[in-house]
């Protein structure tokens, strides 16, 4: 697979990123955890090079799938994790639902990710909400300090807006912004994708294939298992999914005349946004993987591109991304 660097650090990643949220919940039930290993080994053989895992997927639970499957492969290997829920340590339990950035809370939970995952440093170290009762620059000067002493390799943010950006981007030079982004959700393109591209951050989408929906496998006959974020989600209400077949329908007339899928040409569609952009498609099943694969080493033609564009504009995408309350937690 083809390589890309994310910020001005120079960072060589994988084309395709793994994300693994997905292993062990959020989406049903997880997979098997042995399954889940060697799917991790599988992506790695066929030339992924990123992982993507957080402490508060379980919470702790995909952090350790995450070490066990890659601690053969640890030199190899880019990991991503991400610290900023105030989740107890101890117990895995959220004390409010809220965010946590103090710089104690930080230093605490890079201790306990790198026992977890195996390891003696974090390749990418993300806040994952921006907590507004703690000042941006003190949670930067905790990650500059984790670098110096050689715990973080590189700073990231997640969802987070573009003032919190600069603010942080001035006291540690961050490497990585990562949201969601796909033909199913626009929205960076307007502010975000400028503020990266000015200050030489690489941007990794989350969701790239709109939660599934861009593969053209749900319609609003669909049901989800119990447990599955998408039934609190307002886009994947019944309705809203029927509205959105349409832009679904752009995709796949596109994949007909290449004879690929719809989620290799939304996959080829997003990196041919931006060479800094590293898309982390999650699954758990082998064959999807190699399909999400196949998406990277397609190019699309700037009329293919040019035809996608000009479609998916005349639809409007209904609902919201996320729940509200999720929402709340966003673009601060």
């Amino acid at each position: 697979m083809q390589k890309r660097k994310l910020g001005n650090a120079g960072l060589e990643v994988s084309a395709l990123g793994l994300g693994c949220m997905g292993m062990t919940g959020v989406y049903g039930e997880g997979g098997d955890k042995a399954e889940m290993i060697n799917l991790i080994r599988a992506a790695h053989d066929r030339g992924v090079t990123m992982f993507d895992t957080a402490e508060a997927y379980g919470p702790f639970a995909n952090e350790e799938l995450l070490g066990e499957a890659l601690q053969p492969i640890r030199d190899q290997v880019v990991i991503a994790t991400k610290f900023g829920f105030d989740i107890d340590l101890e117990t895995g339990q959220r004390r409010s639902g809220g965010t946590n950035s103090r710089p104690e809370h930080i230093r605490d939970v890079a201790d306990a990710a790198l026992r977890r995952l195996r390891t003696d440093r974090i390749d990418l170290f993300y806040q994952h909400r921006v907590d507004q009762n703690v000042p941006i620059e003190d949670v930067a000067g905790t990650i500059k300090e984790l670098m110096a002493e050689g715990k973080v390799k590189h700073y990231g943010l997640s969802e987070a807006g573009v003032q919190t950006i600069r603010r942080a981007h001035a006291v540690e030079p961050i490497t990585a912004l990562q949201s969601e982004y796909s033909l199913f959700w626009r929205g960076p393109e307007k502010e975000l994708l400028p503020v990266l591209e000015e200050l030489g951050i690489g941007f990794v989408p989350f969701t790239p294939l709109g939660a599934g929906f861009l593969t053209g496998k749900i319609d609003e006959n669909t049901k989800f298992e119990e447990g599955d974020f998408r039934n609190a989600v307002p886009r994947f209400s019944p309705e809203a999914r029927k509205a959105n077949l349409a832009l679904v329908d752009v995709i796949k007339t596109v994949a007909a005349r290449k004879q690929v899928t719809a989620a290799q040409v939304a996959l080829a569609w997003l990196l041919a946004q931006k060479p800094w952009i590293v898309p982390i498609p999650g699954t758990t099943k082998l064959h999807r993987l190699e399909e999400n694969i196949g998406g990277a080493d397609l190019m699309l033609k700037p009329e293919d591109l040019s035809e996608i564009d000009q479609e998916a504009s005349k639809i409007d995408v209904q609902g919201e991304r996320l729940p509200e309350a999720v929402l709340k937690m966003t673009g601060h």
